[in-house]
């Protein structure tokens, strides 16, 4: 049985519905607050030295990390293409763009901006570091939209895209300002929440 790390509301939440909606067997490891806890770290270094959630290890053993990969990574295995556009489908590639988009430009505006102290030391400087990563993120954020079709990200067809959108705009800026800058991935991410098939894990990971 396959393990995954994680905490409630963060990044392993992605990973977590993929896993219910395929219908793979795991046992959810909960964390401590990586943040706010060195024993928390330790402890998930020892499997992933990044001590990043989501943390997947597989029935044989090995170590999966990177939310993107292991997105793949779950459709390769189930041979399903529901969540994630097969090699000769149209919108293939669209889906690894935007995939890569997220996880590689949007994604790191939390890392950096969640705990700055961590890249910058002085206090102040470290305040100003925060707002301008975030206001980076609302740029980014800005583009997406532009991107997003309707109904969902990429028209017709949902994606596991829909799920992050669902996920992350739960984090900064959160909704209100989803709802307001940026209404058609409000609208995505409404109606993820509302599907029978996402509504549970969302709504156990997203209670507060």
């Amino acid at each position: 049985m396959m393990t995954l790390y994680g905490r409630p509301g963060w990044g392993s939440t992605l990973i977590e519905a993929q896993l219910l909606h395929y219908g793979l067997p795991f046992r959810f490891e909960e964390v401590g607050d990586l943040f706010a806890s060195a024993e928390a770290r330790t402890a998930l270094a020892a499997v992933n030295p990044l001590a990043q959630v989501p943390t997947l290890v597989l029935d044989d053993g090995r170590v999966m990390s990177e939310s993107a990969a292991i997105t793949l990574y779950l459709a390769d295995l189930t041979g399903r293409d529901d969540l994630v556009p097969g090699p000769h489908e149209a919108e293939r590639a669209a889906f690894l763009r935007w995939l890569v988009f997220l996880v590689a430009n949007l994604y790191p505006t939390f890392t950096y901006a969640d705990d700055p102290r961590r890249f910058v030391a002085d206090a102040a400087a470290a305040q100003a570091f925060r707002a301008r990563v975030d206001d980076y993120a609302l740029s980014l954020w800005r583009i997406v939209e532009t991107a997003a079709v309707g109904p969902w990200f990429l028209g017709e067809r949902f994606s596991a895209l829909d799920l992050y959108i669902a996920v992350m705009t739960h984090w900064r800026p959160r909704r209100a300002w989803f709802a307001e800058a940026a209404p058609k991935l409000h609208a995505i991410a409404q109606a993820v929440d509302a599907d029978s098939g996402y509504a549970g894990v969302l709504a156990r990971n997203f209670a507060s």
